[in-house]
């Protein structure tokens, strides 16, 4: 089947396409032809070489979701999931494929009228920003600043603050077109990538960490609790802590989040929810572009560049 390999940490290029067997699923396992990837930042980091110190080496196929059909089932798997269309978490990798292996634990079924595309574009995003936020103690009537909010992230993460009544939803984005769609979606307040002339918030959803962290840690209020869902912009400066410290009075608290800290069970309760919410048309999902499987190298080079907003799908 034809997948596509990191042939060599570093920019798109190293991108290759590349023939491998089709997976045999095992036991609590079943096949998936895949239908739509989704492409995420955990893929170009890993692409970059910048998580190679956690494993990650030449030759990994990325992607962590698809979505397509059952087509056959492993030992102990009911044969009900025969033909049935599905999302797949397939890890932190393996999902660049045209055809997939993966646990039933971490799959959904997709209801009729969802898309494998959308379903690759809210699947693992909407997750992340449901359980961030309730990580962050967010309450009806709080303030609320998604920082990074053009990725699927925090384009979800804007809705469910929206819908779960903020008092005010502010967002960070690169320019006033995408303020404009972020506004549709349910932000009151559009700010610079630097977070320039906001107010002080109860909650910062930060999508990015990098070296601006401390200084969103400074945009906090009384109390306020700033949650890092993702580090597309790298690490924060190793003294970050300092501002914490400095704010003492301020009592603010600083949290990482990473859903594999959510017990399987509730993940999927949340996931089948909002695939339900999405056809009914309550979240919305947002593409940027659907490329082939092929073009994987195109689309990791948009990623670079800043140039999506929502999700890139690559589909077989």
């Amino acid at each position: 089947m034809k997948t596509v390999v990191i042939k060599r940490f570093g920019g798109p290029e190293g991108l290759a396409v590349a023939d491998r067997p089709e997976p045999v699923p095992g036991p609590g396992e079943f096949s998936v032809a895949v239908e739509a990837i989704g492409v995420g930042g955990v893929d170009v980091l890993i692409r970059s070489g910048a998580l190679a110190a956690y494993g990650f080496g030449e030759g990994h196929i990325p992607g962590g979701e698809v979505a397509g059909t059952v087509t056959a089932v492993g030992a102990g798997v009911d044969p009900v999931w025969n033909g049935r269309r599905v999302w797949a978490f397939t890890g932190t990798g393996g999902g660049y494929v045209e055809q997939a292996a993966v646990a039933v634990d971490d799959a959904v079924p997709l209801p009729d009228g969802l898309s494998a595309v959308d379903a690759v574009t809210l699947g693992s995003a909407g997750v992340v920003a449901h359980f961030g936020l309730a990580h962050a103690r967010f309450a009806p009537g709080e303030s609320v600043l998604v920082r990074g909010a053009a990725g699927s992230i925090g384009i979800t993460a804007v809705q469910l603050a929206a819908r779960g009544g903020a008092g005010a939803v502010a967002v960070t984005t690169s320019s006033p077109a995408r303020g404009e769609r972020l506004r549709e979606l349910g932000a009151t307040h559009v700010l610079d990538r630097s977070g320039t002339g906001g107010e002080g918030y109860d909650v910062v959803f930060d999508v990015v960490a990098g070296a601006d962290l401390p200084a969103f840690l400074g945009r906090l209020n009384p109390n306020g609790r700033l949650v890092v869902v993702g580090a597309v912009g790298g690490q924060p400066p190793p003294d970050f802590g300092t501002a914490l410290m400095t704010a003492f009075r301020k009592s603010l608290t600083f949290a990482t989040f990473s859903a594999d800290t959510v017990p399987a069970s509730e993940r999927r309760a949340v996931r089948a929810a909002q695939f339900e919410a999405a056809v009914r048309g309550e979240l919305v999902t947002v593409v940027h572009d659907v490329l082939p499987l092929a073009e994987a190298v195109a689309a990791h080079r948009m990623v670079d560049a800043g140039e999506v907003f929502g999700r890139i799908v690559l589909v077989p």
